[in-house]
């Protein structure tokens, strides 16, 4: 028998639904919604309950357990950073600093290097997959939400270690089998970085049958190209050669055209992507929004006496007769990126020896002070550095207007080429390039506000809804009911970025909250101390739960 409910609650229920309001967790008020579609903003605010977006429009008759007036303020969806060096530093600092207060809120890595598969280590049994990686990082607690390709030039060096020669047969199959697996795992495609050694050792066709695996799995195929300088235009070939051949989407990291004797080719390059596009590939790019690259000294030195690592390479220069071949590939051009040595910014050294004498000088002025050509000089400074990892350098080799050029493209998204860093020590004690801490904000401030080469809303698809759909990931890139709650809320009229190639290290500013799947992780431009980033898997991932199956990681030498 059902007890009667007491008329005096009916009527209270009654009361309170025909007055009562809707209550969210978060109520984002006022602001100019730039929704990332590239379509005008509006007026209009906009609802998070848990992590997800629960209403855009007019919300006056609701409430919240929070609310932000946001007048005068642009609402976005988070940025999506396309090229990220942060898989390391989110693990020692999970909040992602420079990056986050710039508003982004997904970092992609995988440029050739990814942090899985790797071999297991005694010291360090945390992950070997990519997937683990993924699963690890997002337990330990991240602020910003992580993704990845898996990296070529990882899989090479897991099978092959640093050996300059083709895979035979049995290992090209170990290969594939780890990329199959990491496509498996949730990485979003293969990426290569064509221009360094160990990476540059592989064939045409030794990545086209990685890339066919990740094109198995619905991956894309993101390539740092085999030149952006004189054979930029061969580069371009092999890439599209794969896209066909593989037929896989295609991305270019970090689009430009180094040394100035090439800048005009932009017109030639631009074409060729078009009639590429026009034939049916699907080709788009990424680029950081500065006029400078940043990477290893070593990048000016020929691959070939770079074969198995660092010491090995070190060795080899002590020897007399190598060192004699070295100068002379250099003299001769080779490799392109041997650039005029004012034109080469040396950050810092694993000596503080070297530092005290060198940090944060050009290559030119270092070989005045050592009293030796700057060939000679490099060579020098590489044998005394005895680092593991190699110098890091700015390369002043890129045309302003250039980049303005190919910032106009409709289909480049942005990156940082960079890790995501405080400005606090140790991570602040060595220069850095600027792009760790700006290229987002540089976009809207400088770009966008100051000299008007796109509209606000172009530049924030370019990095939303444009990549997100480029990695076709569901549910972000967009403000839209039902999407998870990624957003950004920033002052357009004063978003800047403040680093610079002499004071480095310098947070952007204009951005004042930023929410992560419907946490606040930014408020009032300070970090929260939340960590509700969560590890974003491609399409072989769910291939794999439907189907239930792994392939276990091949081990090298089997």
């Amino acid at each position: 028998m059902r007890k009667k409910i007491p008329l005096s609650i009916v009527c209270l229920f009654i009361l309170c639904s025909c007055h009562g309001q809707t209550t969210y967790d978060i109520l984002i008020k006022n602001g100019t919604i730039v929704d990332g579609s590239g379509t005008e903003g509006f007026k209009a605010d906009l609802a998070i309950s848990g992590d997800t977006i629960a209403a855009i429009g007019d919300l006056r008759n609701t409430s919240a357990k929070k609310e932000i007036n946001a007048s005068g303020k642009t609402i976005s969806p988070g940025f999506i950073n396309m090229l990220s060096w942060a898989d390391q530093a989110l693990l020692e600092d999970g909040r992602s600093m420079s990056d986050i207060k710039q508003g982004v809120t997904l970092e992609i890595f995988g440029e050739g290097w990814s942090p899985g598969p790797r071999k297991p280590r005694k010291k360090d049994t945390r992950w070997a997959t990519l997937g683990q990686y993924l699963t690890y990082a997002e337990k330990k607690g991240v602020t910003p939400n992580i993704a990845s390709f898996v990296g070529a030039t990882q899989v090479r060096m897991y099978v092959l270690n640093a050996e300059n020669r083709a895979p035979n047969p049995t290992e090209l199959t170990q290969m594939k089998n780890l990329v199959r697996q990491a496509m498996q795992e949730g990485a979003f495609g293969l990426g290569s970085s064509l221009i360094y050694a160990p990476a540059d050792y592989a064939s045409t066709s030794e990545l086209t049958e990685l890339a066919k695996v990740a094109s198995s799995y619905g991956g894309m195929y993101i390539t740092h190209m085999r030149s952006e300088s004189d054979r930029i235009m061969a580069a371009l070939t092999e890439t599209f050669r794969i896209a066909h051949e593989a037929k896989i989407k295609t991305e270019i990291y970090h689009l430009k055209i180094n040394h100035e004797r090439n800048w005009n080719k932009i017109d030639t390059v631009i074409n060729r992507i078009d009639s590429a596009q026009k034939a049916g590939l699907k080709i788009t790019a990424n680029m950081y929004t500065y006029n400078a690259s940043g990477t290893g000294l070593t990048a000016r030195l020929p691959t070939w006496v770079q074969e198995g690592g660092m010491s090995a390479m070190r060795k080899r220069l002590k020897d007399p007769e190598i060192r004699k071949r070295v100068l002379k590939d250099l003299e001769l051009g080779i490799p392109q990126k041997n650039s005029d040595p004012r034109d080469v910014l040396i950050l810092a050294f694993h000596k503080d020896s070297l530092n005290e004498l060198y940090q944060n000088k050009r290559l030119d002025e270092i070989s005045r002070l050592h009293g030796k050509n700057p060939d000679e000089t490099m060579l020098g400074l590489i044998i005394a550095d005895q680092s593991s990892f190699p110098i890091p350098c700015i390369f002043f080799l890129i045309s302003e207007d250039n980049v303005k050029r190919m910032l106009k493209l409709p289909f480049v998204s942005i990156c940082s080429d960079a890790a995501s860093i405080a400005n606090e020590a140790p991570k602040n004690e060595s220069p850095t390039h600027p792009r760790a801490y700006g290229s987002f904000a540089r976009l809207l401030g400088k770009y966008v506000r100051e000299e008007k080469i796109m509209s606000l809303e172009e530049a924030i698809r370019r990095m939303t809804s444009l990549p997100a759909a480029n990695l076709q990931i569901e549910k972000r890139g967009l403000l839209k009911t039902g999407h998870y709650a990624d957003v950004v809320i920033f002052d357009q009229e004063n978003i800047r970025d403040n680093a610079t190639f002499s004071n480095s290290h310098a947070y952007a500013s204009g951005v004042e909250h930023v929410f992560v799947n419907g946490v606040q992780v930014l408020d009032n431009g300070e970090h929260t101390g939340k960590f509700p980033g969560r590890a974003i898997r491609g399409a072989g991932w769910k291939q794999n739960l439907a189907s239930k199956r792994v392939i276990q990681p091949a081990r090298a030498g089997q």
